[in-house]
This record gives C-alpha cells, sequence and structure tokens, in this order.
C-alpha cells in the first residue's frame, strides 16, 4: 500500500508484549509476523530499547514494498536470523523470502521443499536446534 496503516500499533503491541511477558529471548515470525518482525529486527539492531530481543527465526518472511518502510531496510540488519523458506510456498514467493534475509548480517537460510507452513521434519527440527544453541548460556555462565 502506499500509505499503510497501523505499523505504529503493531509496534506497540510487540514491544508491549515483550515487556509485560517477558523476557524472551528472540522473536519468531510467520508470513506477514514475519515481516513485522524483520522490523523489529532492524529497531532492535539500531538500539530501540522497546526490543529487547538477541535474535529471530523468519518463516516465510519478505520485506515490505510500502515506500513508508523502506527505511527499515536502508542498512544491513545486525541481528542474527533464521530465514525458513518454502521452495513451492505459493503464498509468499521463495525468491521473496530470500531478498529479505539478504537485507541481514549474516543470515542463515533454511531451505525446505514444502509450501506456506513452518516445517518441522527432522532435517528442519535439527536446523532449528542448531541456530537456537547459539544463544544457550555456556555452562558456567
Amino acid at each position: 500500500a502506499a500509505a499503510p496503516a497501523g505499523l505504529e500499533e503493531s509496534l506497540s503491541a510487540v514491544a508491549a508484549a515483550l515487556k509485560e511477558h517477558g523476557p524472551f529471548d528472540g522473536l519468531l515470525g510467520f508470513s506477514q509476523g514475519a515481516a513485522l518482525a524483520a522490523m523489529v529486527c532492524a529497531l532492535r539492531a539500531r538500539g530501540d530499547p522497546r526490543f529487547p530481543v538477541a535474535f529471530a527465526i523468519l518463516v516465510a518472511g519478505f520485506a515490505s514494498r510500502a515506500p513508508a518502510h523502506g527505511h527499515f531496510y536502508r542498512e544491513p540488519i545486525g541481528l542474527p536470523t533464521l530465514h525458513v523458506v518454502g521452495e513451492t510456498d505459493a503464498v509468499i514467493a521463495a525468491s521473496l523470502s530470500r531478498e529479505l534475509a539478504q537485507r541481514f548480517v549474516e543470515p542463515v537460510v533454511l531451505t525446505h521443499p514444502g509450501g506456506h507452513f513452518v516445517p518441522a521434519a527432522a532435517p528442519q527440527k535439527k536446523a532449528y536446534l542448531d541456530f537456537l544453541d547459539r544463544f544457550r548460556p555456556k555452562q558456567g555462565q
């Protein structure tokens, strides 16, 4: 949309949930939620204190095409992310999810042969655990 509505309300809702129900180590976003989570990642990487998360998992994500949201993607986003891409996703094309991943510094990309869903087969579970293991406190910490 040329003039999208509701972003500030959505960001405020995420910030309130993090504050009221946290602490949380990271975010998980799916489809439009992944698009919003990517914007939260951009704000966090810039030091926004409303979003104290260390990473995000973005499933079937995409970068907003709204001109008003362009500022979120001007600089590479320096927050660790796992991008889950469905090769046969008919809702969010795999190319759009890969394009979002390229907006991040050192993204991890997990491709699966399926469509618009959160894959949970053994190979994907291993990839999730490997990614999340990076954020587990080491013994003695």
